[in-house]
Formats: C-alpha cells, structure tokens, sequence
C-alpha cells in the first residue's frame, strides 16, 4: 500500500528561533491520519531541527543536495554531509531551483544517483509553467522531465523515490490546479511509470501534489484516487495550518 506523505518545505524562510518555536508548535499538534510528516528547513538549521525532532513522528529532510561526494563546490552540501547528521530524504528538482539556479534534468539525473549511491530518499519534483499548459503541453512537460532524470534507475530503486508534481503556475500564486487536473495528471504520472517498470511498481511510487494546497482544499485533493499527499509551502509555517492538511487524509 502506498505511503501517505505531508512535507513541509519551509524554503529560505526561519532562522533558529523561528525554527525552535515552530518545531515546539508542531508537536503539540495532534495527528489523526496516518500519513507520514516531514519538514525542511533550511541547511543552517537542520542539525537542530533533527536533534529537536527527535520521537516526534516528524522527519527532518534537507532542501537540496549536490551530486558530487567533496571536493571544490563552494557553499555546496553532499549527501555524506546530509546522512552525518541523520538526514536521510531530500527534495531535489523544485521548480526554484530549476527556476532560479539553472538546474536541469541532466544535473538532476546526477544528484538523484548520488542520492541513491548514499541510500538517500528522494522527493523528486517536476512540472509544467503556465505557458505549457496553455499551450497543452503539460503532459510531454511532465513526462520528459521524470523520463530525463529517473528513468534510467532500475526498478528497485524506486523504494527510495517520492514523486512531486508540482505545477509550477500553482505555487506562491494562491492558484490551485482543481482535483480534477491534479488526479488528471497523477493518473498520467502513474501511467508513464507503468510503461517503463510494469503495474506494480508504478501502484506502489507515492506521488505528492505541491501547488498552494491550504487547510480548506486539502481534503478534497487528497481523496483522489491518485493523490498521497502534499509537498506545501506556506502552510507548512504555521502549525495548525500544516496539521489541518496532515489530519485531511
């Protein structure tokens, strides 16, 4: 059965005060669902937040992570660094990082082989901008960037990949993609995995939808049949707001 997955990617947002007080919120919340919960705050952070983490059911993961082990990549992580102080899931491929550094399917081929080289779990993101939906292009989008990255690991590897759907006209814009379209295009996403590695292993691959998901609409996008849970933004800094899209499943 697949996992049901709600993680917070808090970005470039808190500093150690902010993430003391945050993390003390989260665990006073009460869960009610059985969907594992992550959060991602920002490197400088992730010692304590893991350390303050600790027996609270939630998991620190990192941002980002480079691809190579060491070596001359000034202001780069390595997932030797991640794993040394117990972070064991990373996000890779998010639409600003694709945006704003200049990541391509190419590098993020490389950082996801280094990931599962370290046995590191990977959230891996991917979507269309605005204009490829329009153009309907949302589709070849989509599948080429998951083709590019994943689809040269073996079907085992697979164990230790999340898929992220993330429509990138949809985040930070308070524009949500209907239930409709996101189960429309986690259906796709799943399809396209079962051509490449068979029925059973695309059945079994949790894919998240990241796009302004909020306490009042996560209900509803998550009871679509192709939908195990969210990678959040904004509402994933406030604790109530982040365990009312938990406790939605």
């Amino acid at each position: 059965m697949r996992k049901h997955i709600v993680a917070g990617n808090w970005k470039m947002n808190n500093g150690i005060i902010q993430t003391e007080t945050l993390i003390a919120d989260l665990k006073k919340q009460e869960k009610t669902s059985n969907a594992e919960v992550m959060i991602a705050p920002t490197f400088t952070n992730l010692w304590h937040a893991f350390q303050s983490s600790k027996q609270s059911g939630i998991e620190v993961i990192a941002q980002n992570m480079h691809f190579a082990e060491e070596g001359a990549y000034t202001g780069e992580i390595s997932a030797g660094m991640l794993k040394s102080i117990g972070i064991q899931t990373t996000i890779l491929g998010h639409s600003e990082r694709r945006a704003y550094f200049n990541e391509t399917d190419e590098s993020l081929a490389k950082k996801v082989d280094a990931a599962m080289a370290n046995d590191i779990r990977v959230i891996f993101c991917f979507g269309e901008e605005l204009s490829d939906r329009k153009a309907g292009n949302e589709a070849s989008v989509v599948e080429s960037q998951i083709k590019n990255a994943l689809f040269h690991l073996s079907a085992d590897a697979f164990t230790n990949i999340v898929l992220a759907y993330e429509p990138v006209w949809a985040i930070g814009t308070g524009e949500t993609a209907t239930p409709e379209q996101a189960q429309d295009m986690h259906a796709f996403i799943r399809k396209t995995l079962a051509e490449k590695y068979g029925n059973d292993l695309a059945d079994s691959v949790s894919i998240l939808y990241g796009g302004s998901v909020k306490p009042n609409n996560a209900k509803e996008i998550f009871s679509k049949p192709d939908v195990d849970g969210g990678l959040i933004g904004g509402a994933s800094l406030k604790a109530e707001d982040f365990f009312a899209i938990v406790n939605a499943f």
